[in-house]
């Protein structure tokens, strides 16, 4: 069975003052594509469908033409929601959808009840793990402490379970939207954070032929069976370096696991320049990113008149400008965005602690601390979700 495995599509969102909505849908045409010219048997979408729990009018009109290209072509297509979703408003209808062989997967409850699909060697069981916020699903998983590890693991034990049950021979894909430890993160995914931990082992996922993983926005491949699509367009400069792509997945008859990535179009690329302006305005070197997005930072030790535009008149689609003089890093003028760059919030508030109290916080405030961050995060969840 040949499946095309592709997440993060983020429909939606906009790249800085960029509205990416075209790109997008220039994306979904190459997906319809992909899966008509490459004989493709399933499409598995490892959630972030959209970019936040309630989407702009043109995003929610653009998958709605997704699907029906998808269900005009009869191949089959399995989805789940991801952290940026909304959960219950894209599984609005699917029990109609599901009929027209676009099936939405977006209840925790129901992570053990497969999608099963055929091909000459058998069936095929896709099981869809939607992204679990630990806090919110700790129940339905009867985990004592909340975290990504504890709900997943609970799961995927499910899903083992069922698995067990059927016929000899069956093969299993997994679909999930989490974090998992070896994965590559990047500046544009939503921090899941939770006590402190956001990775979940990947050998949560043994037991079953192909893990679909989606999250994280740089494909990669954290084992010959468990893989990252990564996301088909990009939405920092953290993924400059990116090549964004969606994996083409043949699946044995005993399992065998065979992969090819499909680039994806992408409508310009992505430069992250850094020097003066007098550098960046005068290298030869950096021609090649006139056409390009760019990202500037100045390491001009004063901030020189007029940069953007005379940034501009070179690279006429530069889009953030970032002032980072060269300096040490006890030197009094370094700012206080400087300072925090990279520190994770709990950091943070160690650091405040010890700046008042003159030590830092022992491990029982600490985990005070880890429950308090969470306890917001997941109230944030829960409001956006209601809205």
């Amino acid at each position: 069975m040949r499946l095309l495995h592709t997440s993060d599509w983020h429909l939606g969102r906009s790249f800085h003052r960029v509205n990416m909505l075209d790109a997008q849908a220039a994306f979904i045409g190459h997906l319809v594509s992909t899966v008509r010219e490459r004989d493709v048997d399933a499409v598995v979408v490892a959630g972030d469908v959209y970019d936040r729990a309630v989407p702009p009018l043109a995003a929610v009109e653009l998958f709605d033409d997704a699907l029906h290209r998808l269900a005009g072509l009869g191949v089959p297509t399995v989805m789940i929601s991801g952290n940026h979703d909304s959960a219950r408003r894209l599984g609005v209808g699917a029990g109609l959808i599901d009929r027209a062989g676009i099936h939405l997967r977006t209840d925790p409850a129901a992570c053990a009840e497969p999608v099963v699909l055929a091909d000459d060697h058998g069936d095929v069981a896709f099981y869809g793990l939607p992204y679990l916020e630990p806090a919110l699903v700790k129940d339905e998983f009867g985990v004592a402490k909340a975290g990504h590890e504890a709900v997943v693991g609970a799961a995927m034990d499910r899903v083992r379970a069922d698995l067990a049950t059927r016929a000899h021979g069956t093969r299993s894909v997994v679909l999930a939207h989490a974090f998992v430890s070896g994965g590559t993160i990047s500046d544009s995914e939503r921090d899941i954070t939770v006590g402190g931990v956001a990775a979940v082992p990947s050998a949560v996922f043994d037991g079953v032929d192909y893990v679909a993983l989606g999250h994280l926005h740089g494909s990669q491949t954290l084992g010959t069976r468990v893989r990252y699509s990564g996301s088909p367009l990009p939405y920092s400069f953290s993924e400059a370096d990116h090549r964004k792509s969606m994996w083409l997945v043949d699946l044995g008859p005993g399992g065998e696991v065979e992969a090819e990535r499909v680039d994806c179009p992408v409508p310009r690329s992505l430069a992250r320049l850094r020097g003066t302006l007098d550098e960046l305005l005068e290298d030869p070197a950096l021609d090649r990113h006139e056409t390009a997005w760019v990202e500037a930072t100045l390491t001009d030790a004063i901030r020189p008149d007029d940069p953007m535009a005379r940034l501009c008149a070179r690279f006429p689609h530069t889009l953030s400008l970032v002032f980072d003089p060269d300096r040490a890093p006890d030197d009094p003028d370094v700012s206080y965005a400087q300072r925090l760059k990279g520190r994770s919030d709990e950091q943070i508030a160690d650091d405040f602690v010890v700046h008042v109290r003159g030590a830092g916080p022992d491990e029982a405030e600490r985990d005070v601390l880890r429950s308090a961050f969470d306890a917001v995060r997941a109230q944030d969840t829960l409001r956006e979700v209601a809205r």
